[in-house]
């Protein structure tokens, strides 16, 4: 069965970088999914924050543009968050996503999730 785990959350201080790791298994084909990088704050609504489509054309959310990069391993198995200059208000949990075929903005287009790795900037 398809299964994505999140590692790499924690507390940092505002400027700080972190980078979460997404581990993917249970996907034959990953390079022909979409994949993406969420995040929740608490009272807030799910949003996504980073794509990653199957041609590699990456978007941003204008909240972590220049900021964030996401990435995928050669193998497709890992799913990276790179995270730099980071703010008091990107403080939230952290979840990894995967649908197939096209990149969606909406949450609830997504099939595949992982648990969530928090993330604590002050």
């Amino acid at each position: 069965h398809v299964q994505l785990v999140e590692s790499g959350g924690g507390s940092v201080e505002a400027g700080g970088s972190l980078r979460l790791s997404c581990a993917i298994s249970g996907i034959a084909d990953s390079a022909r999914h979409c994949m993406g990088w969420f995040r929740q704050a608490p009272g807030k609504e799910r949003e996504v924050i980073a794509r990653l489509p199957s041609d590699g054309r990456t978007t941003y959310a204008d909240s972590v543009k220049g900021r964030f990069t996401i990435s995928r391993d050669n193998a497709g198995n890992t799913l990276i968050l790179q995270m730099n200059d980071l703010k008091p208000e990107d403080t939230a949990m952290y979840y990894c996503a995967i649908r197939w075929d096209l990149c969606y903005e909406s949450p609830s287009e997504y099939q595949y999730w992982g648990q969530g790795t928090q993330v604590t900037v002050s």
